[in-house]
């Protein structure tokens, strides 16, 4: 764990997020009024849609949380969608955006019926989801995906030392995030394998080892969906867990609205920034814009007070590294579903949003675009075809000195990077 003292401005203003967030939970508790405090709102168009927070906030440096969002009430662009009343909602189907939408909207319905065989997907979470191979086997099933087991060679389930016997304790708001990226894998690459490694805390210490075994064990693309305060120690965790020539390693850009954090600052990594994805009646059928619902809720971005700039990124405004690089969908009022039946929040079908969604998504594009050439940093790819992709134009994240670090324009800006998937092209290299 990092015993690093705070950051800069940016991370100090996280830290005072948390601490006030805390002061006002712990208020509400008197009144019992918990899950007031936990909820938060967004305007879908004709209903509040409320959620909450799946992980901790974490209480010490060092520490991850991540970054999934579920769905509590209200009426999401699905069920507008479909004509589904919040009423009629429950448990038993879904409410979210399912594999179908999301290879509509990225343009990957083709190459996801043909692509992924023989690929690995790894998917790197703390704790452990004692239900994620039977969760993920309801998802599948519903949705006429073939069947990705254990037994069947498809599924596999490791501690962070590669251990299928000793895993760590089992977390309930961990579990959700389990169930959100092992679904997210299966919707967009059906085809691919699955590797869940699973950290035995919250640290970047051990997620970072996770980190390095899912690259030991032959995967070639790697989700993380969690971050933390950047710090001075990020440089030696760059080149300690995240430094894997020839292998796509993306992370999620956060869900606290406009700011960095770690570890999509690294410049090894794919950062993945969110937008609200709507249909729409242009020729593509959907529309896109920055996710954003407050001032502390939406997809990170900004500017790394630490990180080396990598020599692909060439906006000129920030001399460091700058979040994110790429986007896809990450607001939880145009979530998406997810199957969870561990612990107090997994009811069975839910939805669920943040750049959790969008991470996951991101890796299994890269997947279905082919194993990375040798030697290649993956991030470095949609920078040189950006033609293929969606350039997101409209919306911020919040409020920041130098606009595109917080607005979204014509071609890059931090909180949806250079845009979303439109097929494979911006993903091969």
């Amino acid at each position: 764990m990092r015993t690093t003292p705070p950051g800069p401005a940016t991370t100090r203003r996280r830290w005072r997020r948390i601490a006030s967030a805390a002061t006002a939970t712990a208020a509400l508790l008197l009144a019992g009024l918990t899950t007031a405090a936990q909820a938060q709102t967004a305007d879908t168009g004709t209903a509040k849609v409320t959620w909450t927070r799946s992980c901790a906030l974490p209480r010490h440096h060092g520490e991850m949380a991540c970054n999934a969002l579920r769905v509590t009430g209200g009426r999401t662009a699905f069920q507008q969608q479909h004509g589904i009343s919040a009423r009629a909602a429950d448990a038993s189907s879904p409410s979210g955006y399912g594999p179908a939408d999301l290879r509509s909207a990225y343009g990957l319905t083709s190459a996801a019926a043909g692509n992924g065989s023989g690929r690995t997907i790894a998917i790197v979470d703390a704790y452990d989801d004692p239900n994620a191979e039977s969760d993920l086997a309801a998802y599948r099933s519903y949705y006429g995906l073939p069947a990705c087991t254990t037994a069947n060679g498809c599924f596999k389930k490791v501690g962070q030392t590669g251990s299928t016997i000793s895993l760590p304790s089992a977390d309930s708001g961990w579990a959700g995030e389990i169930s959100l990226d092992l679904d997210m894998a299966s919707a967009i690459c059906p085809n691919c394998h699955i590797l869940l490694v699973e950290a035995k805390s919250s640290s970047m210490t051990n997620l970072g080892t996770a980190v390095n075994e899912a690259v030991s064990l032959g995967a070639k693309y790697v989700s993380n969906s969690y971050g933390g305060g950047e710090s001075s120690s990020d440089a030696s965790y760059d080149s300690a867990y995240f430094n894997h020539p020839g292998v796509a390693i993306t992370v999620s850009a956060s869900d606290a609205g406009y700011g960095a954090e770690y570890p999509a600052a690294s410049k090894y990594v794919t950062a993945v920034g969110g937008t609200r994805l709507t249909t729409s009646a242009t020729t593509r059928g959907w529309t896109e814009s920055v996710w954003r619902t407050s001032s502390t809720e939406g997809t990170g971005s900004g500017c790394s007070s630490y990180d080396t700039k990598p020599a692909w990124q060439t906006d000129t405004g920030c001399a460091k590294r700058m979040i994110a690089d790429v986007s896809a969908v990450a607001d939880p009022a145009t979530g998406v579903s997810v199957y969870d039946t561990y612990g107090a929040d997994g009811q069975g079908w839910a939805t669920y949003g943040g750049t959790s969604a969008s991470a996951p998504i991101i890796a299994s594009v890269y997947a279905l675009a082919g194993t990375p050439s040798t030697g290649s940093y993956p991030s470095a790819f949609p920078y040189a075809n950006t033609s293929a992709l969606n350039d997101v134009t409209s919306g911020s994240n919040g409020s920041c000195t130098t606009s595109y670090f917080c607005t979204a324009r014509t071609g890059y800006d931090g909180p949806t990077g250079l845009g979303t998937p439109e097929g494979l092209g911006a993903f091969t290299g």
